[in-house]
């Protein structure tokens, strides 16, 4: 590996390692609980329930789960069932209603959090207004299979909303891919509610050359961990398992033009991470390029307002600028 791979590596690693900041686990032995502040969530722990600000996350370590409120304070834990149980008896005692309306996903990407897709929600939230329901995963800890059926859940349970919409960051769109899939095999009466329109930020529809460049390091397999294996050696099998949305679908890609200061162990115009060709998928309703960096996609205005364009109107600047990505015709 070059010096400049080793450095991006250490890079990715300690980005990793700080947005993880993994809380101190207890393990399930009783249904006493203490209720105590949590950091929410990070790389050990997966929603199955999300409602406004509620949710039940299981741990994909001990398979236990937690209830929090909308501070993450614990309310209760040990099994699914038991924190369903609470929640639907606080929820009666404090009037808290079901989601409803035009509901819109939020899904972050590897090694992030909940938290960074937190400004881009509430922006959406107010200016749109939007429901916001912001989906935590554990990105590294387990495989987009499991973070498909985990989303699948969470949606399913939507059933006062109107329609439902999302916005992914990077892996997060293979999450949404991946659910796009299961919701087609499933019962009609299952799939959850109608969809709405989706909005791809940076994502890896063809796959990564960034973990092709590390898979065989074990630094990069033990901090990025399954998910992390699937796009790099495990590319080819997991594709096949990613649905195309049957729903109007944008993608924005981060790059700077041949002049750029782009990725040296990239080829073609990037984000430092993802590749402009990468993010390519064929049936999008629009297309954009923008001079942002993949970590900092959510927080840039212009990415920002053309999402919210995007959810609204079904192109990202205006009708006569849309760049359409053409269907692939399917074999007769």
């Amino acid at each position: 590996m070059t010096r400049a791979g080793k450095a991006l590596l250490a890079a990715m690693v300690a980005s990793a390692v700080v947005s993880s900041s993994a809380e101190a686990q207890i393990a399930p032995g009783s249904n006493i609980n203490v209720t105590a502040p949590t950091g929410g969530g990070k790389q050990f722990w997966t929603d199955r329930m999300v409602q406004h600000d509620w949710r039940i996350q299981q741990n994909v370590c001990t398979g236990h789960c937690r209830l929090l409120d909308d501070k993450d304070f614990r309310r209760a834990w040990g099994s699914y069932d038991g924190c369903r149980q609470e929640f639907e008896r606080l929820r009666a005692k404090q009037g808290l209603s079901a989601v409803g309306g035009r509901v819109v996903v939020t899904v972050h990407g590897l090694g992030r959090s909940r938290q960074s897709m937190a400004g881009l929600g509430k922006y959406l939230a107010k200016e749109g207004g939007y429901t916001w329901i912001n989906v935590s995963y554990a990105s590294t800890r387990d495989t987009i299979d499991a973070h498909g059926r985990a989303l699948a859940e969470i949606v399913g349970q939507l059933t006062e909303a109107d329609e439902v919409s999302f916005v992914g960051h990077s892996l997060g769109n293979l999450v949404i891919r991946r659910w796009l899939a299961y919701r087609a095999e499933a019962d009609p009466q299952e799939q959850g509610p109608p969809l709405g329109r989706i909005v791809m930020l940076a994502p890896p529809n063809q796959g990564a050359q960034i973990a092709e460049q590390f898979h065989n390091s074990e630094l990069f397999q033990l901090v990025y961990g399954l998910s992390g294996s699937q796009l790099s050696r495990g590319w080819d099998e997991i594709e096949r398992r990613l649905a195309i949305p049957p729903c109007p679908f944008g993608i924005i890609a981060g790059g700077r033009g041949e002049d750029g200061a782009n990725n040296p162990l990239l080829a073609g115009d990037d984000d430092f991470v993802v590749t402009v060709e990468e993010a390519r998928l064929a049936g999008a309703a629009d297309f954009l390029v923008v001079p942002t960096l993949h970590t900092f996609f959510m927080d840039d205005k212009h990415v920002r307002e053309c999402t919210l364009r995007f959810l609204q109107h079904g192109y990202f600047v205006s009708e006569q600028d849309r760049r359409t990505i053409p269907a692939i015709e399917p074999p007769r």
